[in-house]
Order: C-alpha cells, then sequence, then structure tokens
C-alpha cells in the first residue's frame, strides 16, 4: 500500500504545524482554519504570532525547553489567539526531533476547545496561565513552583480569577472555567 504522507499531514483532523527555532515552517489545512490565516501568512512566522501576548510566548518557550530536552514532548491545554484577535482555549501538543536542541526543529498539534470551553473573561497573561494549571488539577504551591513564582502571589490571581469569574470557591473556579 502506497502512504501518501502529504494528504495526511493535510487532511489530518487536527492543526499540524513543523517548526524550526520556533518559527511555522509547513502547517496543515487545520490549523488555517483554527487560526483564521492563510499558509502564506503563517509559514516562515515565529509561534508568537498566535499567542495572546509577547510575554506569555517568551515564558512558555522558556518552561517548555527544559521539558522537550529530558522528555523529548510537551502537552499543555493554553489560551491561544486567532489572527482576529479573538483568544481561545486549544491544546498543544509536540515534540522535539532533537532533544539536545529542543527548539531547533519539531512537529506540533493544536486542537481547538473553544466548543467545550469558552473565553468568556478577559484575562491577564498570568491569569490566563494560572487558570490553565488550575485546570490540570495543580495546586497553587504546584502552579508556584511550575510558574517560578510564590504560591503567595499564585493565591492573589486565583482570587482574581474568582472575583472575574463570580466563583465562591477553587472548584467553583475551576468549573466556571470549564463552562467558559
Amino acid at each position: 500500500m502506497d502512504v501518501d504522507y502529504r494528504l495526511a499531514f493535510e487532511l489530518a483532523p487536527v492543526g499540524l504545524v513543523l517548526s524550526r527555532n520556533r518559527a511555522m515552517v509547513d502547517c496543515n489545512r487545520h490549523v488555517c482554519e483554527m487560526f483564521g490565516a492563510s499558509r502564506e501568512v503563517l509559514i516562515g512566522q515565529s509561534f508568537q504570532i498566535l499567542y495572546p501576548s509577547a510575554d506569555e510566548y517568551e515564558r512558555l518557550g522558556a518552561r517548555m525547553a527544559p521539558i522537550l530536552n529530558a522528555k523529548g514532548y510537551y502537552a499543555d491545554n493554553r489560551i491561544m489567539k486567532r489572527a482576529n484577535g479573538e483568544v481561545f482555549w486549544c491544546h498543544v501538543s509536540g515534540r522535539a526531533l532533537n532533544r539536545e536542541d529542543p527548539h531547533a526543529s519539531g512537529i506540533w498539534s493544536f486542537e481547538d476547545l473553544s466548543a467545550q470551553r469558552p473565553v468568556k473573561a478577559e484575562l491577564t497573561g498570568r491569569e490566563r496561565e494560572v487558570a490553565a494549571r488550575l485546570l490540570d488539577g495543580l495546586t497553587s504551591k504546584e502552579i508556584g513552583k511550575a510558574l517560578e513564582i510564590s504560591h503567595r502571589t499564585v493565591e492573589i490571581y486565583r482570587a482574581r480569577l474568582m472575583r472575574k469569574y463570580g466563583a465562591s470557591t477553587a472548584a467553583d473556579l475551576v468549573h466556571k472555567l470549564v463552562a467558559g
């Protein structure tokens, strides 16, 4: 059986991107549809254009590198940005092709979670990072360690999130984050 790998890449049911030095060197149709941009616009661009802020792009890149180096792969749920500026929850997973230089080249998949998890509140970059880790079930201490901030700072961000979502408990906040 002859397999047409280009056709499989192009028609995959998730967004796929081949990367080199955190820039997109190829992507499939699903990525273009998800982010609302043509291949011509995306190819050659830094992944930074898909993030709500440059700061989040830098922080996440720095945090991903040692994980990619150790495990060879990375996955999380995060808020990304479409070409029209709309933000949405996205499951991102990827594999470094060279664990010694994890950002040198890789393959990444993107799955739009907005149907199950809409973004309803206006959040800062750090609030988005804390929210994503709360949804992963991490405690304030675990989030603080992951984000390299104190657990008390995490609790301040969690309190802000609770106010923005009108949540009375941490469990209620997680429920509201999932529901949007």
